[in-house]
């Protein structure tokens, strides 16, 4: 965080001048990271991965709702967790207000962990969430793109998050951040680092279901509405560790 200064209305307006410069690049740069994502050659899904709906069973196709594009977002909730990550919950809360315009531009939405889906639906309507939430368990969906681990990748330390080796995992050797987050998703912190958050997207052409990207880590900061807000706020993140919690536990602190 920079350090707070007082100035004339004048020298503020000449900074700020300077720092639209910078926004407007930042813009300019933006739009041209988002035509690469969207240039990426399109990969064929020849798997049939299986998830549980409110509606029954599902395959990939039938999770875009008639629609050509599929956004999903990898929610850290696995099996064996209490209660959904709390910087996913975070994230999550600016969900649904984006699903009717996402739907209405040819887009479809889904949440997706591996938790069953008794769980997830419990966990959604604490939280007062709309948007759609499928379960993945029993699939290989999770681990097929990198957003879930075995136990035996988490010994063996060859696990790939991010496009990169994640690490051998162990909870004696999890920072204190992650090892908060762990116990407020009433698990401990082995189980919960084989879980990780992430953003992939696929097409719907010809009957055929093709992947087109996947971020992960700060590749999904972007998502995440309340820093958005934050980094306009006069001091910033302004943040040391784990700071935030569910929408409906900050009046329990």
């Amino acid at each position: 965080m920079s350090e707070l200064t007082t100035g004339t209305r004048e020298e503020w307006l000449t900074e700020r001048l300077r720092l639209l410069e910078a926004e407007k690049e930042l813009t300019r740069k933006s739009d041209e990271v988002a035509r690469l994502r969207q240039s990426l050659p399109r990969v064929a899904i020849d798997k049939e991965y299986v998830f549980q709906t409110v509606d029954g069973p599902a395959n990939l196709a039938d999770l875009f709702r008639g629609r050509s594009q599929l956004l999903v977002y990898h929610f850290m909730f696995g099996p064996d967790y209490g209660a959904g990550c709390p910087s996913c919950s975070s994230i999550a809360d600016g969900f649904n207000g984006i699903v009717p315009h996402l739907e209405n531009h040819d887009v479809a939405f889904w949440a997706i962990s591996r938790a069953p889906l008794e769980k997830l639906q419990a966990y959604k309507r604490r939280m007062g969430w709309s948007f759609p939430w499928a379960s993945s368990n029993g699939s290989d969906f999770n681990f097929d793109f990198n957003a879930s681990f075995t136990e035996d990748q988490q010994r063996a330390g060859d696990a790939i998050y991010n496009f990169e080796p994640y690490g051998a995992i162990s909870s004696k050797a999890t920072p204190e951040a992650p090892a908060k987050l762990a116990a407020m998703s009433e698990t401990d912190a082995g189980t919960y680092a084989r879980e990780r958050e992430g953003v992939s997207s696929f097409e719907l052409e010809g009957g055929r279901v093709y992947h087109t990207y996947s971020g992960y880590a700060r590749g999904v900061d972007g998502l995440w509405g309340m820093y958005q807000w934050l980094d306009r706020a006069p001091r910033g993140r302004n943040e040391s560790g784990v700071w935030w919690r569910r929408h409906d536990e900050y009046d329990k602190a």
